[in-house]
């Protein structure tokens, strides 16, 4: 029997019209993921590549969405994006690190999109994403 090394998601909520993911753990811990933030960082291949320093820089994306949520077996889910992608099983595991490491994700992110020469929009969305 293999004991499980991560904690396990209690609650997982979509809030279309804010464009989160809201995730529950067992331990405690409570993310707020935006959609935009989980898309650019899918575990799918078509984003990640086959290995490091092969990863792509999804422009473009602030309005994504979530259109479906799949349960994958008891250890991931699978995202249906409303701008097509739905390649790539998000695991407990990781969707807990992109919680916990969600700050420095998104400054990387907007970081790679700064230094390609994109100017980011926020669609619809007024004052910060903080509030």
């Amino acid at each position: 029997m293999m004991a499980t090394q991560h904690p396990q998601p209690t609650e997982i909520k979509l809030r279309r019209n804010s464009r989160v993911l809201e995730l529950c753990f067992d331990d405690g811990a409570h993310f707020t993921l935006p959609c935009e933030f989980l898309r650019v960082y899918s575990p799918s291949a078509e984003v990640r590549g086959h290995s490091p320093g092969q990863e792509i820089l999804l422009i473009g994306k602030e309005s994504v969405n979530i259109k479906d949520i799949e349960p994958v077996g008891n250890y991931a889910i699978k995202l249906r994006f409303d701008d097509g992608h739905d390649t790539g099983l998000y695991s407990w595991g990781y969707l807990y690190k992109l919680g916990q490491e969600q700050v420095p994700l998104w400054q990387q992110y907007l970081d790679r999109l700064q230094q390609a020469g994109y100017q980011r929009r926020q669609p619809g969305i007024k004052g910060s994403s903080t509030d």
